[in-house]
């Protein structure tokens, strides 16, 4: 089996469903439940034997510990961070508690895990740890897409903490020899994703009829990855890769904010018209920039697709598409989580098991 933590947000909740779809190998799942974890993003997965969750903290290394030794997983990956630059801009300290301590944590439990493995179980042992193409910085209108090689230049407080999770991965590799893979990933996009990001908030936005805000003149450039593909290479590198490496991940579609603002407000035109023939893009609205906004991300695939032999499969325009119809389609979830049903369903739902399920089934 596999132990995957921050399952219920977006990235690893897609991950789950996808890997259980193709596998039988059991999932456990160890997720916090912050602001943006969603239970209800696995309830496809209620009563299914292969699936079990547990309550709690990376960073809790005692129960991370016993996990380890209850359920002896032959790979550990790591979803679970804070990710909303926003967010980090007005309070970095939880970035850093989470994403460069939480990991730390982590990886020092899984090695205690390692080290008291039988060889052949330790020689098979995975680590991937899930990070971003943020950590390189910001390029321009012409460089080149980040390679792996790539010097690393995080510029907001998320992709600072991001890039000190990646260089103790990397230390846990060179110093002890933990067999880890990191993944770098382009912007995600696709369901169930918390609508403070960029795709799922404009459609949140103009479903109500609401301003859809832009950064600045938003000509900021990033690379769009439908999360579907995402997971697929995750898998791939969690089957092939070489310890030690990393690999980056790109979608192959570098858009503008503003062209990926327009490319929905089309959609929405066409599966759902505004009245008196009104059109969405009408709602775009420019707003104050972010500080240290950066300008450009772009990935160079050329690794992962020559090693591996992975490539995106869904194409922007596609990819959109299917997901402005999943956020249609699933208003009573976007409903949950925006006005914070789920949270109190969450409060609710553990209190009366008096408080974690983590430490119920630990």
């Amino acid at each position: 089996m596999i132990l995957v933590t921050g399952g219920c947000g977006f990235i690893g909740s897609a991950f789950i469903l996808q890997w259980l779809q193709s596998t039988d190998e059991p999932v456990v799942n160890l997720d916090l439940l912050t602001y943006a974890g969603h239970p209800g993003n696995l309830s496809a997965l209620d009563g299914d034997a292969r699936y079990s969750f547990h309550r709690g903290d990376i960073g809790d290394s005692a129960l991370t510990a016993r996990l380890l030794a209850q359920h002896k997983p032959r790979a550990v990956l790591n979803f679970a961070a804070e990710t909303h630059v926003d967010r980090s801009i007005s309070g970095p300290l939880a970035f850093a508690e989470t994403n460069v301590m939480g990991t730390l944590r982590l990886l020092d439990a899984v090695l205690a895990y390692w080290k008291a493995l039988q060889p052949a179980d330790a020689a098979a042992l995975r680590f991937l740890h899930v990070s971003t193409d943020e950590v390189y910085g910001s390029l321009g209108p012409d460089d080149a897409g980040f390679t792996e090689e790539h010097r690393y230049e995080p510029n907001s407080p998320y992709s600072a903490s991001k890039a000190a999770s990646d260089h103790f991965v990397r230390a846990y590799r060179h110093t002890y020899g933990l067999p880890t893979l990191t993944t770098n990933c382009s912007n995600n996009y696709g369901p169930r994703q918390f609508p403070e990001k960029l795709i799922p908030l404009v459609i949140h936005n103009a479903v109500l009829g609401k301003p859809l805000p832009i950064y600045g003149d938003g000509l900021q450039v990033r690379d769009w990855l439908h999360v579907e593909d995402h997971c697929r290479a995750i898998r791939a590198v969690l089957e092939r890769g070489r310890p030690g490496e990393t690999y980056n991940v790109g979608g192959r579609s570098e858009r503008s904010n503003l062209a990926v603002v327009r490319a929905i407000c089309d959609t929405l035109d066409a599966v759902r018209p505004m009245p008196g023939g009104r059109r969405h893009s009408e709602l775009v609205t420019h707003v104050k920039d972010r500080p240290g906004h950066d300008r450009r991300y772009a990935i160079d695939d050329s690794k992962i697709a020559g090693e591996l032999g992975w490539q995106p499969t869904i194409g922007f325009e596609q990819g959109i598409r299917q997901t402005v119809e999943w956020y249609l389609a699933h208003q009573q979830w976007v409903e949950s989580v925006t006005s914070g049903a789920y949270r109190q369903w969450v409060d609710t739902h553990y209190n009366a098991q008096g408080g974690s399920v983590a430490r119920a089934e630990a």
